[in-house]
C-alpha cells in the first residue's frame, strides 16, 4: 500500500460519512439558531460597511490590533486563494458535477459556522503582558475544557504548514506548464513571504487589503467572460450540476463516474478547505480587529462567504462549461487549461496574475495564523523556528506530488474540525448572550 492510498483509505473509509454529516448538520444547526442570520444582517453588514468607510480615516488602533476591514481582507486572504480555483475542479472530478452543488450549499449553511467562530474569537481574545493580543479557537476552546484547545492548536500548527504546500504547489503546477521550474516558484513565494512577514501584522493586513479586492474582480471579469460566451452550454452545465446534486453521476470521457455519496462528500470537504468555516482559522485574524461589538466583526466575516461562494461557482461552471475535466487524469491545472483554450493570450495571463495573487494572500494569511497558532503555545518564543519551517515548507510543497498533498490536508483538516465544531455546539449554547442579542 502506497501513502496515498492510505490517505485515501482513510479519508474515504473511516472519515467520509461521519465528517460530512457534521459539517452539514452544524451548519444548519448554526443557521436555525442564529435565526438565518445569513439572511437577518444583510442590512446590519451594509451600515457596517458604510460605517468603516465613513470612520476609517479617524479611527485609532492600537499597536495590537488593526482595523476591522484590515482584519477582514487579512482573513479573506486564506479563504480566497487557489482553494477556489482548484478545489471545485477537485469536487467535480472526484464526485461529479453535482459536488458543485453541495459544496456552495455548504458555503451557505457554514456561513452561520463562520459567524459564530468569529463571534466568539472577538468576545474572548486575551491581551498578553507585552500588549499582544491572542485569540481564536484555541482560546474559546479552553471554556470547553484545556485539552480541547491544546488538540487544535498541535494539529492547526502542522496544517497551517500543509496549507501553504499545496498553495505553493498548485502554482508551482501552473506556472510549469510555462516552462518555469518548480523550484523557482517555491525560491519566488517563499521571499515574498519573508518580506511580508517581516512587517507584522499591520503590513499583512495592508498587503491584503489592497490584492484581494484586485484579485477578486480580475478573475470574476474574466471567468465570466468565457462563462457568459457560450449561453448554452452554460445552461447545460447548470443542469448537470442539478442534476447530478441528488443522482448518481455515469461515467463520462476520462471522469469514471460518482455516486450521491461521492458528490456530498466532496463537495462538502472542499467547501470546508475553500471557506475554513468549521476550521475556526480565519477567527484568528478577525480576533485582532478594534471592534467593540464581537457580533458585528462575526457579521463582517459571514458575509465574506459570498465571495467564496461566488468564485467557487465560477470556477466550477468553468471546468464543466470548457469540459477540461473529461480529458484525462487528475491534475491541479484544470482551469488554466480552460483560460488558456478559451481566452487566449489576455486570458491566460489575467488568470496567471490572479493565481499568483491568489496563492501569495493565502500562504501569507496561513503563515500568519499558523506563528499565531504555534505562539499561543509558546508564548512567542521560538517563533523564528516556526517561521522557517513555513517558508521552507513553501519550497518543498512547490516540488511534491499534488494529490498526496491534498489527501494528507483531507486528513488533517478532519482530525481538527470534528473536534473543532462539537466545541462549538456546546459552546454556543452555553454563551447565549452572544448571539440572541439583536445589533
Amino acid at each position: 500500500m502506497t501513502l496515498l492510498s492510505l490517505f485515501d483509505w482513510i479519508n474515504e473509509v473511516l472519515l467520509a460519512v461521519p465528517a460530512t454529516i457534521l459539517f452539514l448538520t452544524a451548519g444548519i444547526i448554526f443557521t436555525l439558531y442564529t435565526r438565518f442570520a445569513q439572511i437577518r444582517y444583510v442590512g446590519r453588514c451594509i451600515r457596517l460597511v458604510k460605517e468603516g468607510f465613513t470612520a476609517k480615516s479617524t479611527q485609532k488602533q492600537s499597536a495590537s490590533t488593526i482595523n476591522r476591514f484590515h482584519a477582514l481582507f487579512t482573513a479573506m486572504a486564506t479563504t480566497i486563494g487557489t482553494g477556489n480555483v482548484v478545489g471545485p475542479a477537485m469536487a467535480i472530478y472526484t464526485g461529479g458535477p453535482g459536488a458543485l452543488f453541495w459544496l456552495v450549499l455548504y458555503i451557505f449553511f457554514a456561513s452561520a459556522t463562520k459567524f459564530v467562530e468569529v463571534t466568539l474569537a472577538v468576545a474572548t481574545r486575551i491581551k498578553t503582558e507585552d500588549g499582544r493580543i491572542i485569540g481564536g479557537p484555541m482560546q474559546y476552546l479552553r471554556l470547553v475544557h484545556p485539552w480541547l484547545a491544546y488538540w487544535y492548536i498541535g494539529v492547526m500548527t502542522v496544517l497551517f504548514v500543509g496549507f501553504s504546500t499545496i498553495q505553493s504547489n498548485a502554482l508551482a503546477e501552473i506556472f510549469a506548464q510555462e516552462n518555469v521550474p518548480h523550484w523557482c516558484t517555491g525560491l519566488a513565494l517563499s521571499c515574498i513571504v519573508l518580506l511580508v512577514l517581516c512587517g507584522g501584522i499591520k503590513r499583512i493586513g495592508l498587503v491584503a487589503s489592497r490584492l484581494v479586492p484586485c484579485m477578486f474582480v480580475l478573475y470574476v471579469l474574466f471567468a465570466s467572460l468565457i462563462l457568459f460566451h457560450d449561453m448554452q452550454a452554460l445552461q447545460r452545465a447548470l443542469y448537470l450540476v442539478i442534476n447530478h446534486a441528488f443522482y448518481p453521476a455515469a461515467m463520462m470521457g476520462g471522469f469514471l463516474g460518482a455516486t450521491l455519496l461521492q458528490a456530498m462528500r466532496s463537495g462538502t470537504y472542499k467547501g470546508v478547505l475553500i471557506s475554513e468555516a468549521g476550521l475556526g482559522t480565519s477567527s484568528i485574524a478577525h480576533a485582532l480587529a478594534d471592534v467593540k461589538n464581537p457580533q458585528d466583526q462575526g457579521i463582517l466575516a459571514m458575509f465574506s462567504m459570498a465571495a467564496d461562494a461566488l468564485l467557487s461557482m465560477l470556477s466550477g461552471l468553468l471546468v464543466l462549461v470548457t469540459g477540461v475535466w473529461l480529458n484525462g487524469g487528475f491534475r491541479s491545472t484544470f482551469i488554466y487549461e480552460a483560460f488558456k483554450l478559451n481566452a487566449p493570450v489576455f486570458g491566460q495571463w489575467a488568470l496567471l496574475i490572479a493565481i499568483t495573487l491568489f496563492v501569495v494572500t493565502t500562504v501569507i494569511g496561513n503563515s500568519f495564523n499558523g506563528i499565531q497558532s504555534y505562539a499561543s503555545i509558546t508564548n512567542y518564543r521560538g517563533i523564528k523556528a516556526y517561521t522557517a519551517l513555513v517558508l521552507v515548507a513553501i519550497f518543498v510543497g512547490a516540488m511534491i506530488q499534488p494529490r498526496l498533498a491534498w489527501a494528507i490536508m483531507d486528513t488533517l483538516m478532519t482530525c481538527v474540525a470534528i473536534p473543532h465544531l462539537i466545541g462549538l455546539l456546546i459552546l454556543v449554547f452555553t454563551r447565549k448572550d452572544l448571539f440572541r442579542k439583536q445589533t
